[in-house]
């Protein structure tokens, strides 16, 4: 399934990259560091002795996994060079820059494999989807954690808020409101729930589970390789 613009998406978040943490956390009240703690109690469970977090950004999710999981050996992987030096500045121990439609390792090495926010702001869903599973070793695990669309009456609200509120929000923190104006319709075009689901089913994934988040804002996706 087609996905975003991959050199617009890469020079939107180099651009972003200084301010990238702050404007996520004002935006979501705070809410994300909640939702990443969750996946790492997740993770935490899965007692993996390595992962991969493809799209670390500036590494939110592999220093939460860093800290819950001290003994687990982390690679953070982004395509966007800019992003990873904040994330080796913040504390994240290892990263590689590698872009995630091509990476750079061979089968089976991983036992987990993580996306924060990231797999919606890929070229092709089902391609990442694809290549994710090639380096993730048999009974191991894909975690996806994204942005999904709530049901019921918080869906009008929360199309108001991501169209009209948070780009304006964001454009003021950052100065760069087009790459969060692109936010809102990543979020609308982006497979979630059931879908999401079928996503992992065709490329092989079993017991494949989703968990909504703060009333469907946000969702995570488990699959087993």
């Amino acid at each position: 399934m087609t996905g975003q613009d991959p050199k617009f998406v890469k020079s939107a978040f180099a651009k972003i990259a200084d301010r990238y943490v702050l404007t996520n956390h004002i935006l979501s009240l705070g809410t994300d560091i909640l939702w990443r703690k969750k996946v790492g109690r997740l993770i935490k469970k899965l007692n993996p002795s390595n992962v991969l977090d493809v799209a670390t950004g500036t590494g939110d999710l592999a220093l939460e996994i860093q800290k819950r999981c001290p003994e687990v050996d982390v690679l953070g992987a982004d395509f966007c060079p800019e992003m990873l030096r904040h994330a080796a500045h913040r504390g994240v121990i290892k990263t590689q820059v590698a872009d995630a439609m091509n990476l750079p390792f061979g089968e089976n090495e991983f036992d987990l494999v993580t996306v924060a926010f990231g797999l919606r702001n890929m070229e092709n869903w089902q391609k990442a989807l694809s290549e994710m599973k090639r380096v993730i070793a048999k009974g191991g695990h894909l975690l996806i954690l994204d942005f999904s669309l709530p049901k019921g009456v918080l869906r009008k609200p929360y199309g108001f808020y991501l169209n009209q509120v948070l780009p304006k929000m964001a454009g003021l923190v950052t100065g760069e409101r087009q790459a969060y104006e692109y936010l809102a319709t990543s979020i609308e075009r982006f497979p979630s729930g059931q879908k999401m689901l079928r996503l992992f089913e065709q490329e092989g994934f079993k017991d494949c589970q989703w968990f909504p988040l703060s009333c469907g804002v946000a969702s995570i996706y488990l699959g087993t390789a």
